[in-house]
């Protein structure tokens, strides 16, 4: 393979005004200023670019006096490594000093400020992460970054055992820039290393792996990339589990826009003891933990439809499982036997997941049935549930007449009278 790189749209990413501003804010004699990272190799490839990064020779007080000087708004994210962010109207750039490892084990690295833009390239990972552009639109590689991005080639700067055991993370990296930047088998030495290394995978923080995997799943190849680090068992080591290579295969072909924790869920969730699993894995945010949990119950509900499901089957689920999971299990499931929505149920659904419908909601509330004369306590409970009950039985009906009938159930059920219910104002809408 060997795909054209395009300079033009690198230049193009260069004379953008913002950057432009922060080129000419940090140019000083004897000093200098690059593009560097993923916005150098997406625009080479033609890809639309997000976070640019800037690497130079000033020391970050430097990079912040420049900056101040020059009407712009410089952000200490990360000055003890060399980090400042440099706002310009809303927009964040991230300006590195150059760096030279002095020591590494395996998860943080010892590092001075350097001025070689060669020896920096050098401490990176890969030949791909490696290029940096100067104001004036130079590609400058020393490493072989350009040949391998043509040939859609990831591979290790240098000798791959060494470059993980400098930090294990860069296990996963590689495969995710393989499934981001690569065609093919992925690189054997770098596979070789990785699977050498895998137990020092467990020396890293939840947080960093759960990152990097989740970005991962949204990259072009991962489905395929997925499955090779089930072959090599790296898959099971992160996620505590098999994974479903189908599912991900299937649901990355029915997407429209690739979601990291649907693909997660599609990858590894089956019931809600997975979503528990993958928590504590994973240390997933609460957001996320909660999603999947609601995804379990979901997936579970649909793929046990044995009959096509209609509009009112699709309001029952997503009023006991919500809009969002039910939508997600449904794409997931996708090319397979079950579920079966007949063509209403399928706009109907997309409806509630657009937020043009809402989700309904059971019109009986407690408080409700205590001003209407039920007695407060257990039986309420019993009431609301019994409402409940019939609410999703009926198909989630919310009009005057089923509150009123509801309310009257609920009443009944909880202890109240027929005359209760009768002086119930919600018996005369």
């Amino acid at each position: 393979m060997n795909r054209p790189l395009d300079e033009a749209a690198l230049r193009a990413v260069l004379a953008q005004p913002r950057l432009a501003r922060v080129l000419a804010a940090l140019d000083a004699p004897a000093e200098e200023t690059r593009l560097v990272g993923g916005a150098v190799r997406d625009a080479l490839l033609g890809r639309p670019v997000a976070d640019i990064d800037l690497a130079t020779t000033l020391l970050p007080e430097a990079v912040v006096a420049r900056a101040r000087a020059a009407g712009l708004k410089p952000v200490p994210t990360g000055i003890a490594h060399g980090t400042v962010t440099v706002v310009v109207e809303g927009e964040p750039f991230e300006v590195t000093t150059l760096r030279e490892d002095i020591e590494t084990d395996g998860r943080h690295a010892v590092v001075r400020f350097g001025r070689d833009f060669s020896r920096d390239a050098a401490r990176r990972d890969f030949t791909v992460n490696a290029l940096s552009v100067d104001p004036a639109g130079r590609v400058h590689d020393t490493v072989g970054g350009l040949a391998d991005l043509a040939e859609a080639r990831v591979r290790f700067i240098g000798e791959a055992r060494q470059r993980i055991r400098e930090d294990y993370l860069r296990v996963l990296r590689f495969f995710r820039f393989h499934a981001r930047y690569g065609a093919g088998a992925p690189d054997p030495e770098g596979v070789s290393a990785a699977i050498e290394a895998r137990d020092g995978l467990a020396l890293l923080s939840r947080e960093r792996v759960r990152g990097e995997l989740l970005r991962l799943l949204v990259a072009p190849g991962a489905p395929a990339v997925t499955a090779v680090l089930s072959q090599t068992g790296l898959l099971q080591r992160l996620i505590g589990g098999a994974g479903d290579l189908g599912r991900l295969a299937r649901l990355a072909g029915a997407e429209t826009e690739a979601d990291p924790v649907r693909r997660l869920a599609a990858l590894a969730v089956r019931s809600g003891a997975d979503a528990e699993r993958l928590q504590d894995t994973l240390r997933l945010s609460k957001a996320e933990h909660a999603r999947l949990s609601a995804y379990a119950g979901a997936e579970a509900a649909l793929h046990g439809a044995l009959d096509p499901l209609t509009p009112p089957d699709v309001r029952r689920l997503v009023a006991v499982h919500g809009a969002g999971a039910v939508s997600d299990a449904a794409l997931v499931l996708t090319g397979e036997p079950r579920p079966v929505l007949t063509p209403d149920a399928a706009d109907a659904l997309a409806r509630f997941a657009a937020g043009a419908d809402p989700v309904p909601v059971l019109p009986v509330t407690g408080a409700e049935l205590v001003a209407a004369g039920a007695p407060p306590g257990r039986n309420l409970g019993r009431g609301l549930a019994a409402a409940r009950r019939a609410w999703l039985a009926e198909g989630c009906p919310t009009d005057a007449a089923a509150k009123a009938r509801l309310c009257a159930l609920a009443l009944a059920t909880a202890g109240g009278t027929r005359e209760d219910a009768a002086r119930s104002p919600h018996s005369r809408n």
